[in-house]
């Protein structure tokens, strides 16, 4: 790994959240689940760390009984240049299902493209590349 890696909180979903990035972005992902860590603060098939390694990383868990889930506000995930503008697009139309579109992905006065987006669990997300 190396620079920034989101590590995300979900209020029961991170097995299903981490799977559909998984089906978006492409990768590897491993999932511990809280039996298999020794935590016995929640059920024991909740997910106690999972992370996805590929062309965008993520880790995640399910929040445990003193933490809050994902609350974004004032951010969001970027994506900027982060692939092709095919791949980028393809992205952004497959994180967007079940969520909401903020912004479409479209050309700016400036010659680039991005758009704003939060997904089917919380997380916002700027997507984008230059023209």
């Amino acid at each position: 790994m190396s620079g920034l890696v989101p590590y995300l909180l979900f209020p029961g979903t991170a097995r299903e959240a981490m799977e559909h990035y998984r089906a978006v972005f492409g990768g590897e992902l491993t999932v511990v689940d809280y039996g298999e860590a020794g935590r016995h603060d929640g059920p024991p098939d909740a997910v106690a760390h999972a992370m996805l390694v590929g062309p965008v990383e993520i880790a995640g868990a399910d929040a445990g009984a003193n933490e809050d889930g994902v609350a974004m506000t004032g951010m969001f995930l970027s994506l900027l240049g982060t692939a092709g503008p095919g791949t980028l697009a393809a992205w952004c139309d497959a994180l967007s299902a079940g969520g909401r579109v903020i912004d479409p992905l479209q050309a700016r006065p400036w010659g680039d493209h991005d758009g704003t987006l939060v997904d089917r669990y919380g997380v916002r997300w700027l997507i984008g590349h230059e023209g």
